[in-house]
Order: structure tokens, then C-alpha cells, then sequence
């Protein structure tokens, strides 16, 4: 039995599918979790991850474990420390591949964000671990640019030379059950990104090429894009800490690894195949 915490969100739900799909018993794990967020077949526990003893119910006949940062936070240690009393044997967790980077170069934790301290409460914890250090997750790119391109054919942003290196949650999910079920990944901090260094202007070029539309990128000065970031409901301090991101990267190529085709025997999805697999994101709803 394997047990995913954060099981209904982005990477959620295609691990406990692919650990599904592999024949593997899975206990999926969150806050909201219902029987018809999860796919038939896979146990169900509601729990809130911040009390951990709502979740040794889950952890009863478990071998392995992932844990979810942001599901998880600041209860890792103790989330730890329980699955060894219940005799879990492994434990995977996400983490950034910023992880290591001054915290103030970290917008994320801003938001949140716990990803050091969870990884050190797992690495340290006693248990066979596993760190997947994820990049940028391609389905950022819906928070940027999804509106706008529903909406017209100029798209507006700063800094169109800054580069990420998108990352498909499907490939993340792949990497992690892999690890969840391997044991030859334990004790490694993986570095998984997407195959390629994309700027925030070639993927607006790629969004057009898939979704059939040409798009024109229009850069904005940071200042604009602030504003309008604030206006929409983000904290100023974590936009202003993103833009500071963008602004010390701008010009440089996103790091690429080739853990995802090492690991899983076949390159990493690209950041037009991720498009393809979401371009409903990216249309217009017919009115």
C-alpha cells in the first residue's frame, strides 16, 4: 500500500492514477478527498495534513509514502516520525530544485512554501528516503498566459527572455512512482525538469503553433506587470520577489537534466506536448 498525500491536486491526482493504472494499492490522502476525486478502486482518507494524527489511520499497512510540502508544511518532522512508528519503509518527497538557493531568492515561500524544511525533516528522518527536486511545473504557464489567451492575440508580460525549463506533472508523477516503488533511487536529490530551456516568449510562440493561433508576445515593463499581478488578488511581496527572480535570470538558458530519460527509460515530455495535453486552457469557450 502506498499512500499520496496532496492526492487531489495537480500532481496528485496523475500519481494516484499511474500507481493505479500499475496495479499498485494506493491510499489517497487530502483535505477534501471524496470517492469521486479519485479514480474507482483507490481508498479515500479526509484528513487535515496539518494535525498528523488525523492521518495515522492512513498510514496502517503502508510501505511507502509521498509526501506533498505544501499539503504537509510544517508537520513533516512529526508526519515522520509517525510513519516509522507505523512501519512505513519508504518515504519520497517533492521539493524544488531551488531548494538550495538563499530563501529570499525563493518567491514560493512566500506563498508558503516549506520545501527545505520538509526535505531535511524526511532526509533526517530515518527512513529510506527519496527527494524529487522538481523545475518549474508546465501548468504555470495557465496562470500566465491562460487568460490572456483565451481573450486575444497579444499576450503582455515581463521579462520575455527569462527561461524556465517547464516541467509536465505527468513526467513528475512517473518519477516519484518510480522512486515510491524502486528502492535504487534511495538516498538521491533528483533534479527533474523538462527537456528543454523555453522563454516566457517562445512559449506564448508554442501555445499559438498547438492551439492553431498566432500570438504575438508584448513585453511589459515589471512594474506594469505588478500592479496588475496585486490587482488580481497575489501578495505584493511575492510578486515583487518574482519579478526580482526574473530579473537576475533574464537572458540566461533554464537548467536542463536528463533525470526524467535516465530514470524512466525515454525522454521527457516537451513543453508543446504539455500544451497539446491542455489546450482546452488555452481556448475560448464558444458562447
Amino acid at each position: 500500500m502506498i499512500v499520496v498525500t496532496g492526492a487531489t491536486g495537480t500532481l496528485g491526482r496523475p500519481l494516484v492514477a499511474l500507481l493505479k493504472d500499475q496495479g499498485v494499492a494506493v491510499r489517497a490522502v487530502a483535505r477534501f478527498a471524496d470517492a469521486g476525486t479519485v479514480p474507482v478502486g483507490v481508498e479515500v482518507h479526509k484528513a487535515d495534513l496539518a494535525r498528523p494524527e488525523e492521518v495515522a489511520p492512513a498510514l496502517e499497512g503502508a510501505s511507502a509514502l509521498f509526501v506533498h510540502p505544501r499539503a504537509v508544511g510544517e508537520s513533516a518532522a512529526k508526519l515522520v516520525a509517525l510513519s516509522a512508528e507505523k512501519g512505513v519503509r519508504r518515504i519520497v518527497v517533492l521539493s524544488a530544485i531551488n531548494v538550495d538557493d538563499d530563501p529570499s531568492y525563493q518567491p514560493s515561500r512566500l506563498n508558503g512554501d516549506r520545501n527545505k524544511e520538509v526535505e531535511d525533516a524526511v532526509a533526517g528522518g530515518g527512513l529510506p528516503w527519496v527527494a524529487v527536486r522538481a523545475s518549474s511545473f508546465a501548468t504555470n504557464a495557465i496562470g500566465m498566459f491562460g487568460a490572456q489567451v483565451r481573450a486575444g492575440d497579444v499576450i503582455r508580460a515581463p521579462y520575455g527572455d527569462f527561461a524556465e525549463a517547464p516541467l509536465h506533472e505527468a513526467d513528475l508523477a512517473a518519477v516519484i512512482a518510480r522512486a515510491l516503488i524502486d528502492n535504487n533511487l534511495d538516498g538521491r536529490r533528483i533534479p527533474v525538469t523538462g527537456p528543454d530551456s523555453v522563454t516566457h516568449e517562445e512559449m506564448v510562440d508554442v501555445i499559438g503553433e498547438v492551439i492553431g493561433r498566432p500570438l504575438t508576445f508584448q513585453e511589459v515593463p515589471a512594474e506594469l506587470a505588478v500592479r496588475g499581478m496585486v490587482a488580481n488578488g497575489l501578495p505584493e511581496a511575492f510578486v515583487n520577489a518574482l519579478m526580482a527572480r526574473y530579473e537576475r535570470g533574464a537572458g540566461n538558458p533554464a537548467p536542463v537534466t536528463d533525470e526524467v530519460e535516465r530514470i524512466l527509460g525515454r525522454p521527457a515530455r516537451s513543453f508543446a506536448q504539455w500544451v497539446a495535453d491542455h489546450a482546452d486552457a488555452f481556448r475560448a469557450v464558444a458562447s
